[in-house]
């Protein structure tokens, strides 16, 4: 596998989970996270991060693989791909979390549901495996965005 390709699988994964979490631990302990009421389909926030280490590693592995089955231009492509599906990833949370807005919120989960639905399809493309590999990944970027609306529907005026 070309170093490139490995570095960006892994790489960004663990960037976006880094900036992600310096975002929502701060995030999750402020006062006005606490005090937002929560639809009943929000989840523990232990799930969070065990639900949130399996996905990178899945996507990291998923990009590798698929990666490995690509021309170097459709690897490139992929490798877009996957920084703006990161950037968007990390984002979510500053938007959350650190700005405290939950109507943008809405549009950036959407919109990392819909990058990471078309991550799926790309790699899928390569080697169906990895596109299969990235489908919890794509289920949990869409319940986050209902999560999120949810949440906005119940805070409205916040």
């Amino acid at each position: 596998m070309e170093p490139r390709n490995l570095a960006t699988s892994i790489g960004l994964p663990v960037a976006a989970a880094a900036l992600g979490s310096v975002a929502t631990s701060t995030g999750m302990r402020s006062l006005w996270y606490r005090t937002l009421r929560k639809p009943s389909i929000q989840p523990p926030g232990p799930v969070f991060p065990i639900v949130w280490t399996g996905l990178y590693a899945s996507t990291a592995w998923a990009s590798a693989d698929a990666q490995s089955m690509m021309t170097p231009a459709e690897a490139t492509v992929y490798r877009r791909k996957l920084a703006l599906n990161m950037a968007l990833n990390a984002g979510w949370c500053f938007s959350f979390f650190r700005g405290q807005q939950l109507a943008p919120s809405i549009a950036v989960a959407g919109a990392l549901a819909a990058s990471t639905a078309d991550l799926a399809r790309t790699a899928g493309a390569a080697s169906p495996r990895a596109g299969w590999a990235l489908v919890p990944y794509t289920v949990w970027n869409t319940f986050a965005t209902v999560l999120t609306t949810a949440i906005w529907r119940r805070n409205r005026g916040r």
